[in-house]
């Protein structure tokens, strides 16, 4: 045989598309050349390959060998197309022979292992080095080709075997794959790891004091609302920000797999676990690792909280168009990375918990510290936050600074109850409409938000004294209802369209 054709998967997002191996073996001057549109690590896999080949006792045939990556447009990196190359070097050499049922293609001579897909990338030794988007790979298998066999090194098998509808099978070096395609020792399906049902989130029972932000921070839960905290530096922002995941449910089986498969885009190994991710990146984070991007497009911080909870600390001090990257994703819940070659699409639906001090000193309405900012300068760092990204954040609280004696306060309620009504509050949302209120569209909206006369009126008078947009009004409504579901309440009253109205009105907007 001297043309061997083996399935395996390139990655973009989130999406593993499927590319055939192909591996020709002509006579002629030694050479081996690998086309496809690989990168650098792909084309370095001629090296790997070679010693592979030569320390796992195989010859490394003396011909011209030309590695076509197919479809030819589609951009290939990693070094997970190691495994196939060497598979169809050995195939196309004739020192690998297949059993019969495994044996014939379209064009005569050639091996199509359509039932299998391979992913794998080899050490010089001919082990196999686990690879990173393993879940993700087994994903898309899963959903283009149900019933196929994926092989996996040993290592990144035991993540993907948590995926429904495809056959993983893991080995640990380039001799057990050979042996098991011959026929001779099967592969073993590896053990899938457990599912963490909790975590050690930090308790809202820490926080003493500030009713009017730990109400909030319920809202916010209860709803899946975004969250605004401003306050002199001490009064708690951080670490109500901090005790959000703490107050969510579990993550269901399924959104479980989603969120760990973002996880392994970057990863080698990846947890499995119900609490939903929390990332807090720096303030001195650029655009790039914020929303995604570089040369070669990565998942950013709003794709890796995907399905949990992005919180951004010091939000004024982030840079400007790192923080108008967000508004898209607020919305839509995912984020596309265009770059000359391709377009890359990843997953965004986070909840966003952000913090600031209301000035650049942050004393600024302390009631016994000293402001020294210029009205000019409070009005500068405050405008470092357009309009509108405002305007998609449903929740904007202002936190008292501490007084005198509050360590002699009792304890806050602890995160359990609290957590028990955000599930029940939830639960209602999901019976009733199918989706979380935060996410109701607008034709949504008008069907489960409708208002009483008295209610009405106060809220037409918000939005004409405070200059409310369309998208405001909606997003005080959606708050509202989720209030009226704390309440346990069918229909919006009076004063959930109040309350719901003073979680907008710290920055004007």
């Amino acid at each position: 045989m001297t043309l061997a054709v083996l399935a395996s998967r390139a990655l973009s997002g989130l999406h593993a598309p499927a590319v055939r191996v192909e591996v020709h073996l002509a006579p002629g001057l030694p050479a081996f050349h690998v086309v496809g549109l690989p990168d650098a690590e792909v084309r370095e896999s001629r090296e790997r390959v070679r010693a592979a080949l030569l320390n796992s006792d195989f010859d490394f045939p003396a011909g011209r060998l030309t590695v076509n990556l197919a479809p030819a447009d589609l951009p290939k990196e990693s070094g997970r197309f190691d495994l196939p190359i060497a598979l169809g070097v050995l195939l196309a050499s004739g020192q690998l022979t297949l059993p019969e049922h495994r044996q014939g293609g379209a064009v005569p001579g050639e091996s199509v292992m359509t039932h299998l897909v391979l992913a794998g990338e080899l050490s010089l030794t001919g082990a196999l080095v686990p690879v990173a988007a393993a879940l993700a790979i087994a994903l898309s298998v899963a959903r283009s080709q149900p019933g196929a066999t994926l092989i996996l090194p040993r290592a990144s098998a035991g993540q993907a075997a948590r995926v429904p509808g495809v056959a993983v099978l893991g080995a640990d070096t380039l001799r057990d794959v050979v042996a098991h395609l011959a026929g001779e020792t099967p592969l073993s399906p590896p053990a899938a790891p457990a599912l963490q049902e909790a975590g050690q989130a930090p308790c809202l029972r820490d926080v003493r004091g500030q009713p009017a932000a730990r109400r909030a921070l319920e809202v916010a839960a209860a709803g899946g609302h975004g969250l605004l905290m401003i306050g002199s530096p001490g009064t708690g922002k951080s670490m109500l920000a901090q005790r959000l995941p703490g107050l969510l449910p579990p993550l269901s089986e399924e959104d479980a797999l989603e969120a760990a498969a973002v996880a392994s885009l970057g990863a080698v190994e990846t947890p499995f676990s119900r609490v939903p991710p929390f990332r807090a990146p720096h303030h001195g984070a650029s655009a790039a690792s914020l929303v995604g991007g570089g040369s070669r497009p990565r998942a950013g911080e709003i794709t890796l909280a995907h399905l949990g909870v992005l919180c951004l600390d010091e939000l004024p001090e982030f840079d400007r168009r790192a923080l108008e990257a967000l508004r898209e994703p607020l919305e839509t819940g995912r984020v596309g990375v265009a770059r000359a070659m391709w377009r890359v699409e990843y997953p965004a639906r986070f909840q966003l918990v952000a913090a600031m001090n209301p000035c650049p000193c942050g004393w600024h309405g302390h009631p016994v510290r000293l402001c020294h900012c210029t009205p000019e300068a409070v009005q500068r760092y405050r405008g470092r936050i357009s309009g509108p990204l405002l305007d998609r954040i449903d929740l904007q609280v202002s936190l008292p600074a501490p007084e005198a004696g509050w360590l002699d306060l009792p304890p806050g309620e602890a995160s359990a109850p609290v957590r028990a009504r955000v599930e029940a509050c939830r639960a209602r949302q999901w019976l009733r409409q199918g989706m979380l209120n935060a996410a109701l569209p607008p034709s949504a909206v008008d069907a489960h938000c409708r208002l009483p006369d008295d209610a009405r009126v106060l809220l037409n008078r918000a939005m004409e004294r405070l200059g409310w947009s369309a998208r405001s009004a909606h997003r005080v409504l959606r708050v509202a209802r989720t209030v009226s579901d704390l309440a346990g309440s069918d229909a919006l009253r009076l004063a959930d369209v109040a309350e719901a109205i003073q979680y907008r009105r710290q920055l004007g907007v």
